[in-house]
């Protein structure tokens, strides 16, 4: 016995769908749903993309290529400053910045030069931690006598001869 097969096809106007979005120096794929696309945005999780979706009044149901512009702009304002649209403060990835003391969503590149500061302010004040990353060793207190060896020295050698 053959089985069949259903396909399902989505019957768009090929005017208003746009097939890549390019949001915040990210290309975002427009055949997949709004909140999963979003995703594709260093910094954006799901669960925050689907919030941002529900305050901009976007239906999440939607693809992303069929948002308009105006919905583009609304994600976007809402991406820049998520405190001003009633997110709150726990909801975001950078907590009371260590030297601004605000908080903040960080989102692409933004992520790497954060990381990189913090990096560089560890080994500034001699951190252990800062001094790990010098270092190019383990910073979470994972074991290192027998792990991690690749690229590296190997342990103790031994001897040859008598």
């Amino acid at each position: 016995t053959r089985t069949q097969r259903c396909i399902m096809a989505i019957v768009l106007k090929e005017s208003s769908f746009q097939h890549i979005l390019r949001v915040l120096n990210t290309n975002i794929d427009g055949r997949q749903k709004v909140v999963v696309a979003l995703t594709a945005i260093r910094g954006v999780g799901r669960r925050f993309s689907d919030l941002v979706c529900k305050r901009a009044g976007v239906n999440v149901h939607k693809r992303a290529g069929e948002l308009s512009q105006k919905e583009l702009e609304g994600i976007i304002n809402i991406f820049k400053s998520p405190l001003d649209f009633d997110i709150p403060k726990w909801f975001l990835n950078r907590r009371k910045d260590i030297v601004t003391g605000e908080y903040a969503q960080l989102l692409a590149n933004q992520l790497d030069n954060k990381a990189r500061e913090d990096y560089d302010r560890m080994k500034k004040i001699r951190l252990h931690r800062g001094l790990r990353h010098q270092l190019g060793l383990r910073v979470r207190g994972q074991h290192t006598a027998t792990t991690g060896r690749r690229g590296k020295t190997v342990g103790v050698s031994k001897k040859k001869g008598g």
